[in-house]
């Protein structure tokens, strides 16, 4: 069975809003072919995930950090909550040795989610216009889980120079959260990829 994108006839690619005579357009693209798996440790698990390495990333325990090795993405989303995420095949098959199913409830969300990535300067003034957020406050390798337009989203900062920022919310969400992420870009300028 081939995946089929939550956004394939939703983008139109090109130059759109207030582009003209702008360098330092913002750049929206869905991301595709990844590796999405949520794992969330039993109540009566005596694990401690401080003693957990995926590869060399350790499982953040602190509220809204991101840990990572450029390969794999690690992001706390709640009290013995993460979402793992990368664009290896192989993922899934290490996740589950790591990972027993004594300890911990895996579930693989790859299929559920649209993902979007906002790269550019403007890309936290473009989730201000829809996220209650204080985007401040947001810094590289961090995550929040927030709403945007009243959609339920997981936004991960992946870089600050230049603003780099994935956003995840579910497949069934993708058309109407693509076009209210491009509506906010209208008055900065974006560039559809």
């Amino acid at each position: 069975m081939t995946l089929i994108s939550p956004l394939e006839n939703v983008i139109k690619k090109g130059f759109f809003g207030n582009y003209e005579n702008k360098n330092d357009l913002t750049k929206i693209k869905e991301i595709k072919k990844l590796s999405i798996f949520q794992v969330v440790q039993h109540k009566n698990s005596s694990i401690q995930v401080n003693d957990i390495n995926f590869d060399s990333v350790k499982i953040p325990n602190e509220p809204l950090n991101v840990t990572s090795d450029g390969e794999i993405r690690i992001l706390w989303s709640g009290p013995k909550n993460w979402l793992l995420v990368s664009k290896m095949n192989i993922i899934k098959d290490k996740i589950y040795k790591i990972f027993n199913e004594n300890d911990f409830a895996v579930t693989d969300l790859s299929h559920s989610k649209a993902v979007i990535e906002l790269d550019g300067k403007y890309s936290k003034e473009i989730l201000k216009k829809g996220c209650p957020y204080n985007f401040n406050e947001l810094k590289k390798d961090m995550c929040i889980n927030s709403i945007f337009n009243g959609i339920n989203i997981t936004i991960d900062m992946i870089s600050e120079n230049p603003q780099q920022i994935r956003l995840f919310a579910l497949r069934s969400f993708g058309e109407s959260f693509y076009h209210s992420i491009t509506d906010a870009s209208l008055e900065f300028g974006y560039e559809a990829k």
